[in-house]
């Protein structure tokens, strides 16, 4: 641990607990995405990839308009990932039996290996946190998320009405 007056000469060491709570879950999420994209990378593929196989139903496929919600990505982000994905071969288009407009997204033989290795990254990564948080702090972790989307999904962080009259 360092002493106070190691902060004092550097201020740029500041603490976590010091910090908003949005620049730790952005400067979070960012070393997450690299590390993932850093491992995606010897594999000639992303993480945004990895997470899309990870999103398709391995045995009936998922339909294209519900892979966006599921993933939290705009569609413009989406199509060039499955295009992407198409050409490498990973995964095939199929029309809906159930909807004749619409599409289902397969995985390819070589797109369930890679969702296979995509799972062990993020079952690895998971493993490695549990093994170094006690199940408390991880549990309390979960309940801060989730009141925190909640938060933000019901419109109590800013009030739209309130919002709109201070402009």
């Amino acid at each position: 641990m360092h002493s106070i007056f190691y902060y004092l000469w550097n201020p740029n060491k500041i603490l976590m607990k010091d910090k908003t709570i949005d620049y730790v879950l952005r400067t979070t999420w960012l070393a997450v995405n690299k590390m993932y994209n850093e491992e995606a990378s010897k594999f000639d593929t992303t993480m945004a990839t990895g997470f899309a196989l990870l999103s398709i139903d391995p045995e009936n496929g998922t339909p294209s308009t519900s892979l966006g919600p599921k993933m939290g990505m705009e569609a413009t982000s989406l199509s060039r990932t499955l295009k992407s994905m198409e050409e490498k071969g990973l995964i095939e288009r199929k029309p809906n039996p159930e909807d004749g407009r619409g599409v289902l997204i397969h995985l390819t033989e070589f797109g369930r290996e890679k969702r296979t290795y995509s799972r062990e990254r993020v079952l690895t990564f998971n493993e490695a946190i549990k093994s170094n948080i006690s199940s408390e702090k991880i549990e309390s972790f979960y309940e801060v998320a989730e009141l925190i989307n909640n938060m933000i999904s019901n419109k109590k962080i800013y009030n739209q009405k309130e919002h709109i009259l201070k402009q």
